[in-house]
């Protein structure tokens, strides 16, 4: 069972003051124990921001933990299509946002998704299996 792990996770795990770092830890764990754990190029560059250096960031999401999968072409379609739901709703942003592509890589490849973010995930990917606090304390 693979498991697309969402950026605010790992952010989580390295913010020394966050109160989610024990969920989030142990979380990853769980989810590692019974299958991969993906990340794409979105949720990379999310995550990478507090790093200085390319090198650094690849220590803290170490490759041989958390394989690096490219975002499925066929994601497009329904991250444009949950973006489009959104600004009907009364979204605001005029740019689709990388929410909308981790859900639609999540969707397309039958991943679970761990993330924190589950209100958003579960209104535009409700197929989508997620592991959130409320879920899975």
């Amino acid at each position: 069972m693979t498991t697309l792990v969402d950026a605010n996770v790992l952010i989580d795990v390295w913010t020394v003051a966050s109160e989610w770092a024990d969920w989030s830890s142990s979380a990853i764990v769980a989810a590692g124990e019974i299958g991969e754990l993906v990340i794409n190029p979105i949720i990379y560059a999310e995550v990478c921001v507090p790093f200085d250096s390319p090198e650094e960031a690849d220590r803290a999401m170490a490759p041989h933990v958390f394989k690096r999968e490219a975002l499925p072409w066929q994601a497009s379609f329904p991250a444009a299509k949950a973006y489009q739901r959104y600004r009907k709703s009364g979204g605001k942003r005029r740019a689709p946002l990388p929410d909308f592509y981790i859900g639609a890589h999540a969707e397309i490849r039958r991943y679970r998704l761990l993330t924190r973010d589950a209100v958003r995930y579960r209104t535009y990917f409700p197929s989508v299996e997620i592991i959130a606090p409320d879920t899975h304390p």
